[in-house]
């Protein structure tokens, strides 16, 4: 009886099975969650190669614009293309997107990646990157914290917030936490992490 493997299929690759982190999480990155919607620029080969929402590729024109994120682009391309090769995700936020609720002046593009952007490398003029709330150790109370604060935040510089992001680095994951709407806004208004509805 033989011992060996019969090799069936000569063309099939080895793929190990990824390395499991322990459970200590380690650093977390949070940022605010802004209220507006989500956009990407794609930049390859030193051009603006497309722009898209969350759901699909944009054109400039009002039925899939985007609200006016497309047209922005193109009116602005050395700005973006500042931002070098890649997909730039962020939030289109501002006057007349999801009622403004951070009560913007105009409109403006909040780049998503903090590791990339920042104090540390400051974005093209004009666009901007949401902002770091915690950069730390994670624990059972970060979440309630960080939401805590922000909440006394907005209130004191008149705004209303939507909520936060929590990016986990070991795991490449992230996960949102959002003031109104804790479980998700199809299951209706829940109680949020702060025990109020």
């Amino acid at each position: 009886m033989s011992t060996e493997v019969e090799q069936v299929n000569t063309t099939i690759e080895f793929e190990a099975w990824p390395k499991i982190p322990r459970g200590i999480l380690g650093d977390v990155v949070i940022t605010e969650k802004m209220d507006g919607t989500n956009a990407c620029v794609i930049i390859q080969n030193g051009v603006i190669a497309g722009v898209q929402s969350r759901k699909r590729m944009l054109n400039v024109g009002k039925d899939v614009d985007n609200y006016g994120f497309a047209s922005y682009v193109m009116q602005n391309k050395d700005i973006f293309l500042e931002l070098g090769e890649g997909k730039h995700y962020g939030e289109w936020a501002g006057l007349g997107i999801q009622k403004n609720p951070h009560g913007l002046d105009s409109k403006y593009f909040y780049l998503f990646n903090t590791r990339r952007w920042g104090s540390h490398h400051l974005p093209p003029e004009g666009i901007r990157v949401v902002r770091v709330l915690h950069h730390g150790e994670y624990s059972a109370l970060t979440i309630d914290e960080v939401m805590n604060n922000l909440k006394d935040t907005s209130v004191s510089e008149g705004y209303k917030a939507e909520g936060i992001i929590v990016y986990f680095p070991k795991l490449d994951a992230m996960e949102k936490h959002t003031f109104e709407y804790s479980k998700g806004k199809w299951l209706g208004k829940a109680t949020n992490c702060l025990g109020t509805p």
